[in-house]
């Protein structure tokens, strides 16, 4: 399985402790959507210091005009707010959707924890249909957990 041989890779980013922080997202957007095909869009989002809004960190894809997102808005700001996982098999599906570009079809985001806060995401668009599994989940709360310890 593709995860457990990225595991290990995204370990090795985290603790690369002589690049900044921003350069390690940077680094595994990079390693993801290099190795998974259907992450088309990855990205973080962090919360804005006290603000009820998102503002967007390192990503790899095409570029967006979403580097701020209120609370509440669209999927990131769902997950802001609910502090769940939330996989959305067709994009074009959901009310409250933040198009980013006509070539996505689906999306996933995942909470980052440091000491039971939720303070960031990170957000994967697909050009692809209905591609995120049960396992795409587990393996981006493993990445989010690593990226947590290094916050």
């Amino acid at each position: 399985m593709i995860f457990e041989i990225l595991k290990p890779k995204v370990e090795h980013i985290i603790a690369s402790t002589e690049k900044t922080v921003d350069e390690r997202l940077l680094n595994i957007c990079e390693l993801l959507e290099e190795h998974l095909d259907y992450y088309n869009w990855v990205g973080f989002y962090f919360r804005n210091g006290n603000k009820e809004e998102l503002l967007l960190g390192p990503y790899v894809g095409a570029p967006t005009d979403h580097t701020v997102i209120p609370f509440g808005k669209g999927i990131c700001g769902q997950v802001a707010v609910s502090n769940q996982n939330f996989v959305v098999p067709d994009v074009a599906a959901q009310d409250n959707y933040i198009a980013c570009s006509i070539t996505v079809k689906a999306e996933i985001v995942v909470p980052v924890f440091v000491n039971g806060e939720n303070i960031g995401q990170i957000d994967i668009d697909s050009n692809t249909p209905d591609p995120f599994t049960e396992a795409d989940e587990r393996f981006l709360e493993f990445v989010c957990s690593q990226v947590a310890s290094m916050l």
